[in-house]
Parts: structure tokens; C-alpha cells; sequence
């Protein structure tokens, strides 16, 4: 079952000190137009290639723009024994609208 928090649940959970990781999966040129301070890029193609750079402690939080390619990202991560993974619902377009009105909406 694919877990999920919203942008104010992560929001908040790193203002409070929380340590958690967030993979950016989206492509090159969306990062370019906005992204979350601290998030790690990995684009979605590149993410079989990258399961030595996922903590498998420790909470993830995968992103995207509206939690689509994020979810099937999170769900395939749970396929490979990953337990610690959630999916940002609503993307960086919820971010932007919850937590911070000055990322740009594409």
C-alpha cells in the first residue's frame, strides 16, 4: 500500500527538526522553474540506477509536480523492500499552494 503525506505534514515535520530525505523526481528542466530547498534530485528514469543514493533509513519522501510520477516511484521503492518511503501527495503544485506561495505554479 503506497503511503502518502501532504506538503504541510512534511513542512511541518522538517520545521520541527525531523530528518527527512526528499527525492525530487521530476526532469532537469522542471527543477529549473522551482524546487524544494534541501531535496535531492533523481529524476524518475534514473531511480533503478540510484537505490545505493535512498536511505533505507530514515523516512523518504518522493516528489514530483503533482504526485503522479512520485507515487509510482514510491509504490516501485516498496516493490524492492523499501518501508520507509512516502509519496508527497499533490507534488510540488501543493507545496506551492500549502506551504509556500512563492514556488512557482507550472
Amino acid at each position: 500500500m503506497l503511503k502518502e503525506l501532504t506538503p504541510k505534514v512534511i513542512h511541518e515535520r522538517l520545521a520541527a527538526g525531523e530528518a527527512l530525505t526528499i527525492i525530487d523526481v521530476r526532469e532537469a528542466w522542471e527543477l529549473a522553474i522551482c524546487h524544494v530547498e534541501g531535496a535531492q534530485h533523481i529524476p524518475m528514469e534514473a531511480i533503478p540506477d540510484s537505490l545505493a543514493h535512498i536511505p533505507r533509513e530514515g523516512d523518504v519522501v518522493i516528489m514530483c509536480h503533482s504526485g503522479g510520477r512520485s507515487g509510482q516511484v514510491a509504490f516501485w521503492l516498496t516493490m524492492q523492500g523499501f518501508t520507509n518511503v512516502y509519496n508527497m501527495a499533490g507534488g510540488i503544485d501543493r507545496w506551492s499552494v500549502e506551504v509556500d506561495t512563492n514556488v512557482p505554479r507550472y
